[in-house]
């Protein structure tokens, strides 16, 4: 068996256990879980869920939504499932292990009707097949490694879970944002995109990204996120992994308001 380990996350407010070594969950998930805050009674899927640890935080945080946990790795799964438990969500959240590009598996879960999501989440696989040396362990190729047309599938798949006028929200890698907005294109639109950088002096690494489907609006360049100063976290940055702070896709958390009132603080 993989050695696990349990972990503290969104500021102690929820637990997983999850693999010691290879894909861990860190700031990309903490980001991702603060780039949404569900209205009572929203319906959110959590595509490639992992062990869960976006949705999980959404349901901790935002207690009057369901969730639906996504992940085809039967072992991460599983992992998924025990934390699910563990946290005590098990009435709001559930899990389906299932490939969610996979229509007909997906008419198995009445939590993934075809139009019956608010919002949908994913953290896709990072690198297109060959443009990066494989993990040894299947499920770290999984996490890592997605298929040459993963953008479109998943995009697709969230285009089919998602009500007109629902949310479809991401992070990735930025050097795939030419792929993601090319998928995105005539199922999406109000694209706002937030360049998420390690500090002021190197360039984005990271694209936030939240689309309406259906809509109509333009596309928004939001200004960026920076996570690092002097070596350390920036405030926000802090607040946004403790679950205290969350993603302001009007104001855009720009660091010139990092200091003021910039964020939306949920203490």
């Amino acid at each position: 068996m993989t050695p696990q380990t349990r972990d503290a996350f969104l500021g102690g407010r929820i637990s997983l256990r999850q693999p010691a070594s290879g894909h861990r969950i860190g700031t990309d998930a903490a980001l991702l879980a603060a780039a949404l805050r569900p209205q009572p009674g929203e319906r959110i899927v959590d595509l490639g869920a992992g062990v869960g640890a976006v949705g999980l935080a959404l349901a901790a945080l935002a207690p009057d939504c369901h969730v639906v946990l996504v992940e085809i790795d039967p072992d991460v799964s599983a992992l998924a499932s025990e934390n699910i438990a563990a946290n005590g969500l098990g009435e709001r959240v559930e899990l389906a292990a299932i490939d969610l590009t996979d229509k007909a598996a997906r008419r198995g879960f009445p939590g993934l009707a075809a139009n019956g999501a608010d919002h949908v989440l994913m953290n896709p696989p990072f690198h297109q097949p060959g443009t990066t040396r494989a993990a040894p362990a299947a499920y770290r190729q999984r996490a890592h490694i997605g298929l040459v047309d993963s953008e479109e599938s998943w995009s697709r798949a969230a285009a089919s879970l998602l009500r007109p006028g629902g949310t479809l929200t991401q992070i990735h890698r930025a050097d795939a944002l030419p792929r993601i907005l090319a998928a995105l294109a005539g199922r999406f639109g109000d694209i706002r995109v937030l360049p998420v950088l390690p500090n002021a002096s190197n360039a984005a690494t990271r694209v936030l990204i939240r689309a309406v489907k259906g809509s109509r609006a333009p596309f928004l360049l939001l200004p960026s996120l920076v996570l690092h100063e002097e070596g350390a976290f920036t405030p926000l940055a802090e607040a946004l992994q403790r679950g205290e702070a969350q993603i302001d896709w009007h104001f855009a958390n720009n660091n010139t308001r990092q200091r003021d009132a910039g964020y939306r603080s949920h203490r």
